[in-house]
């Protein structure tokens, strides 16, 4: 389908955004087929996520070859075709495939034949994936209907409601049969093919996504100790925090800290998925009750109230998990940063008392340097002296000087110790200046 507009008279062509037409496709995507009364509708749904949905096209196309049928497109997500007197539709979605096929119905008692005989033609293709939903719809015309919904479900947790304007009366049980298929009665009253067919199909997705809502639950399940245990373990380091003061202890509870977030956020990142989209299947079957809009039958509970009994708490239960893990994260989070910021002053304290240590022992090592370059002086002093002694006693045993030499020594010392003091001071303030 062209998404691009043509104006005015030569025809001129506004190029369209790349989405526009699949954003238009979408509003008329799944419609109503109509459906005549009676039928029979057997409904499958599977887990397509991951690589499976890809493979099951592929062994729908050969299916519908072998039969010279029409074969879905590779960019198709939904498929209708009809052989014999079966028709079949297909639908993808982003993490399950469905495959719903209408069967004629004979004037027999409702659910007679069992689905299971009925069944075959989803034999013919390799299973999707995981089974999720089978659900056997009986539409039948109100004037043939000979046995009461009471009669044909479990009458403890039977569920019957009329639609809008009474032209319709729908009941289950949500229970499985024998052959594994969730059973719905459907009594038309005065429908018509079209409203029929919306009504079947209203009914289905309610099913549908009433059983993908609740595979939240089990995750939450799933996930319930451990959050248990983390909150019981964090309650716990808190406490010791308060009676702790070693840094080596401290160090001891930040690491299991870590350990607790990183187990709790591993949970979260793994069920994120799930609980998102169980809320929002939820929503859909909330939205598609509010379409048929129920009206009570006799004193029997209606979809929308037993869902609500069954339903509610398994949903509360998801979302209690969810802000379990979201507050928990936080709580952990302070935790951690709080045992940081006492980690890191005790480590500041620490890096004070090295640093007082150290310039203790430079102070020392000043002193001793001092010291050393005193004792120093006056070893060079004492060395130069006795050299120049030498000299002067030679130079007055040949003549060269008539003053007694130890006049001359004596008065030689001074000046010695001052030119050597003077020289190792400069050749210090060099060693600094280098330094620096």
């Amino acid at each position: 389908m062209s998404a691009d507009v043509s104006i005015g008279e030569g025809g001129r062509h506004l190029t369209a955004h790349p989405l526009r037409a699949a954003i238009l496709g979408e509003v008329h995507a799944r419609p109503f087929t109509a459906i005549e009364t009676p039928r029979r509708i057997l409904h499958f749904a599977f887990d397509t996520s991951g690589g499976r949905a890809a493979a099951d096209q592929t062994a729908l196309a050969a299916f519908c070859e072998r039969r010279g049928l029409a074969a879905p497109k590779s960019s198709d997500r939904q498929h209708r075709v009809t052989f014999g007197g079966t028709v079949m539709r297909w639908e993808q979605h982003s993490e399950f495939t469905t495959y719903t096929w209408e069967l004629p119905s004979a004037a027999q008692p409702p659910f007679h034949p069992p689905a299971a005989m009925l069944a075959t033609p989803m034999t013919e293709l390799p299973q999707p994936g995981p089974l999720l939903v089978a659900l056997d719809v009986d539409l039948v015309q109100d004037g043939a209907l000979k046995t009461p919904p009471e009669k044909l479900f479990d009458r403890a947790s039977l569920a019957v409601a009329e639609n809008s304007d009474g032209q319709a009366l729908f009941a289950t049980d949500f229970q499985t049969d024998p052959g594994g298929f969730v059973r719905v009665l459907i009594v038309d009253r005065g429908l018509g093919a079209e409203r029929a067919g919306a009504l079947v199909q209203r009914v289905i997705e309610l099913e549908t996504y009433r059983t993908l809502a609740l595979l939240g639950l089990p995750e939450a399940q799933r996930l319930s100790p451990s959050i248990n245990t983390i909150e019981r373990r964090l309650a716990e380091i808190t406490e010791e925090m308060r009676g702790t003061s070693v840094l080596t202890d401290n160090h001891r509870l930040l690491d299991e800290l870590t350990a607790l977030a990183a187990e709790l956020e591993a949970g979260a990142t793994a069920s994120l998925f799930r609980f998102g989209a169980s809320r929002a299947y939820n929503e859909i079957v909330h939205l598609r009750l509010q379409t048929i809009g129920e009206r009570k039958v006799g004193g029997l509970p209606t979809w929308s109230s037993f869902l609500a009994r069954r339903m509610a708490p398994a949903m509360r239960t998801c979302i209690t998990i969810e802000e379990r893990q979201a507050n928990l994260s936080r709580k952990l989070a302070r935790t951690a940063n709080l045992l940081r910021t006492r980690v890191d002053v005790e480590l500041e304290q620490q890096n004070r008392d090295l640093l007082t240590s150290m310039n203790e022992r430079t102070r020392l090592q000043l002193r001793l340097q001092a010291t050393v370059e005193g004792l120093s002086v006056a070893a060079i002093t004492y060395y130069v002296v006795g050299l120049f002694g030498y000299i002067v006693k030679g130079a007055h045993d040949a003549g060269f000087i008539h003053v007694e030499p130890a006049f001359v020594i004596a008065g030689f010392v001074p000046v010695a110790a001052l030119a050597i003091w003077g020289l190792v001071r400069h050749i210090r303030r060099s060693h600094f200046s280098g330094e620096h």
